[in-house]
């Protein structure tokens, strides 16, 4: 009787075993279907010439970076939804959104947001401007694409080229254009040369945005436009009420 529930327990625990390596399989196989999917149909976020890689900085460096013009818009690769959407000591005015392959794409650096937490956005969508805010040298887009989530360690980091479409230093990629080809942008001395300031800033559709001066606060800021705090820190994904000069604010 010993011997056979031994035999019964065993037979058990190899079933699971089984099981446990073919649902990894399954894993596998549907993460990679993702990528697939995801690369057949992610657009460029920007017009500009990549000026970094990844895994560049000792691999310190989760992302590409995108150089360009003050101002040129950032586009979302694919339809999701908006999880954040704030100002980072270090990312500056960032955005992050999660799409339906199961992946989430971060846009840092920018000048300017032009969506807020919780706003769906389809392919293409203008979600903000080019700039350097944040721990930034230049005018440029630094992209990132995490698999399944974005965490603070980065664990599920991966090349956006993989999904975008494989490029050097240097060469230039065009804003709304699905992988390399006939298509991309004309490299130009006016992309490779990084503007610092705008000669004339766009405003963003249905948006108006200002520009925090030394000496602003949020309770000084939302007084000024009759418009509560919580509300104010709300539409721009603010979590503490600490501004910095430069900051870009929306507050329409």
């Amino acid at each position: 009787m010993l011997d056979y529930i031994k035999r019964f327990l065993i037979a058990i625990i190899m079933a699971l075993c089984v099981s446990l390596l073919f649902l990894g399989v399954r894993t596998t196989e549907a993460e990679i279907l993702q990528t697939m999917n995801a690369k057949e149909h992610w657009i460029w976020p920007a017009d500009g010439v990549i000026s970094d890689t990844f895994g560049t900085r000792n691999g310190k460096h989760k992302g590409i970076d995108i150089a360009g013009k003050w101002g040129t818009p950032i586009l979302s690769v694919e339809e999701g939804e908006v999880i954040k959407s704030y100002y980072s000591n270090t990312y500056g005015n960032v955005v992050f959104i999660k799409h339906p392959s199961n992946f989430v794409t971060v846009y840092a650096h920018l000048s300017s947001r032009a969506v807020t937490t919780g706003e769906k956005v389809k392919q293409g969508d203008v979600i903000g401007q080019m700039g350097k805010t944040g721990h930034s040298t230049g005018t440029h887009l630094h992209f990132e694409s995490h698999h399944k989530e974005w965490r603070y360690d980065k664990k599920f980091a991966i090349d956006p080229e993989i999904l975008l479409g494989k490029t050097d230093v240097g060469e230039a990629v065009k804003g709304g254009v699905v992988g390399i080809g006939k298509e991309v942008l004309e490299v130009s001395s006016q992309i490779h040369q990084q503007v610092s300031q705008p000669s004339q800033q766009s405003p963003l559709p249905n948006k108006i945005l200002y520009q925090v001066k030394k000496g602003d606060t949020l309770y000084s800021i939302a007084k000024s436009i009759h418009m509560p705090v919580s509300h104010l820190k709300e539409i721009n994904g603010l979590t503490s009420d600490v501004i910095q000069p430069n900051q870009i604010l929306m507050i329409k």
